[in-house]
């Protein structure tokens, strides 16, 4: 029996050598004390517990423990012959490990990124057509840009003529679906993407994430590889969180402050960012990543610009009987398309990052028509996944026109866009989905409008028997 054992033990020893090889082959090792990558500081020196450390480090232990006047190993008696190196264990987290930098060799034998694995713009947008109702502006607008951005890093280009960046600005009212598009954007592209939120940003030496940190959750995205990370895409979210602020004697940290440390990053240029880390420290490896072809993508809701706009356009109004109302544009939805660079300037966008973002789009406020086909026409539409839970309890469930007429008209009141839905049929939804369990001969629930008001109850049908009313929650 004991010998058995041993042969499984060996087979785990091989295996765990194995698997100590390869990534010993695609990643780079980390000096334990310093935490840079061997890219930065040489070839590492291996000792006891698959522990490594650099040249440098190694000498400054050694003149430190030859010196013997150091108060902390004087403390308590410690002395020199006293220091054990298999206490120390390698605890470099997986996602602080770097992926090797390729040689000029290895890269003249690999296969160029080939911008014809990236689908044509009619491609991208008949995708997000499946996902996504209405925005057609929008959708041609991110599938274009992303398009010839990938067309621009890829092979095949003229030498003598360098096409710039094309990053993007995307402005929409909440829950116009800004977010959504770039997710499901990410589902289509082979690429790395990372999606991260403005408000956390804060300037360098301040309590928050630094401008770097974007970049550091794109590598993490591209598993700490650099190059699959240096052709990725990085969506900005509450971009608007950043304008100036206003009336203030505080320094502005969080506001136009990010905007110029964001400059560098838009632009192009060599970045240092910490690995597997938001911030920089003592503790972690860093690395540089180069964002000449990272597609910046940022977006936002920016309330109140409507005022601003609207006030632009009333300053054009006349007097006379041709005249425009001041309140033409009050109840205009789409008002947010009528902007400029002037009106996000008196937002507090400064010139320099606006300039940064070449290609600037707005998204349609949702109509009801366009939150009835929410509710109904995309892929995972909401009805579609709490018909999918129904008829895993064997039961049918519809609702009629008047009924989605009934709830977009409350999502409209809410002025939350397409995320009222989900709460609105969450709260119509919970006493059907708590009492058709109750009773296995249910087989059709269909919603009306009257339920939807609250002036009557979903219409069942019993399996083989007919239609009937559903009892009130707890009958």
């Amino acid at each position: 029996m004991s010998k058995i054992e041993d042969e499984f033990d060996d087979i785990n020893i091989d295996n765990h050598k194995d698997s100590v090889e390869k990534d010993h082959e695609d990643y780079e090792e980390i000096c334990y004390l310093c935490r840079r990558p061997e890219s930065k500081v040489g070839k590492m020196i291996h000792i006891p517990n698959q522990i490594t450390i650099c040249s440098d480090c190694m000498q400054k232990t050694f003149d430190t423990i030859n010196k013997g006047d150091n108060p902390y190993m004087n403390m308590m008696g410690f002395s020199p012959s006293m220091l054990n190196m298999s206490n120390l264990q390698n605890d470099i987290p997986k996602t602080q490990k770097l992926k090797k930098k390729k040689s000029e060799e290895e890269k003249a034998e690999e296969e160029v990124f080939d911008r014809r694995n990236i689908p044509s713009p009619h491609v991208i947008k008949g995708r997000l057509d499946e996902f996504i109702i209405g925005q057609e502006h929008a959708k041609k607008v991110i599938s274009v840009g992303v398009y010839n951005h990938y067309k621009r890093i890829g092979n095949g280009l003229d030498p003598d003529v360098e096409i710039e960046k094309s990053n993007m600005l995307m402005i929409g009212p909440t829950g116009s679906g800004k977010t959504y598009l770039v997710k499901t954007l990410a589902k289509l592209l082979n690429v790395p993407l990372a999606i991260t939120d403005a408000t956390s940003l804060t300037e360098a030496g301040y309590i928050g994430d630094d401008v770097e940190s974007v970049i550091s959750k794109l590598l993490l995205a591209a598993g700490n590889d650099v190059e699959k990370a240096e052709r990725g895409i990085v969506f900005i979210d509450e971009i608007d969180k950043i304008a100036k602020k206003r009336n203030t004697n505080s320094r502005d940290v969080s506001g136009e402050s990010v905007q110029q440390g964001l400059l560098k990053l838009l632009e192009g240029s060599d970045v240092e960012v910490p690995v597997g880390a938001s911030s920089k420290n003592a503790m972690v490896p860093l690395t540089t990543v180069n964002t000449q072809n990272i597609l910046f993508i940022c977006g936002g809701a920016f309330p109140d610009l409507d005022k601003v706009i609207k006030a632009r356009l009333n300053k054009q109004t006349s007097i006379g009987f041709q005249a425009d109302l001041k309140d033409k544009y009050d109840e205009d939805l789409n008002v947010l398309q009528k902007v400029n660079l002037d009106d996000l300037r008196e937002y507090g966008m400064i010139p320099e990052f606006l300039g940064r973002l070449p290609i600037m789009y707005s998204l349609e406020g949702l109509s009801k028509e366009m939150l009835v086909q929410v509710l109904k026409e995309p892929k995972n539409a909401i009805l579609k996944q709490y018909q999918k839970l129904l008829a895993m309890d064997e039961v049918d469930l519809e609702f009629s026109p008047d009924a989605l007429e009934a709830i977009a008209e409350k999502a409209m009141e809410k002025k939350t866009g397409a995320r009222a839905l989900r709460a609105i049929l969450e709260d119509i939804m919970l006493d059907i989905m708590y009492e058709i369990p109750k009773d296995d001969n249910i087989g059709r629930v269909v919603i009306t409008r009257e339920y939807i008001e609250g002036k009557g109850v979903p219409t069942i049908e019993m399996r083989g028997i007919g239609k009937h009313k559903l009892l009130a929650a707890g009958n």
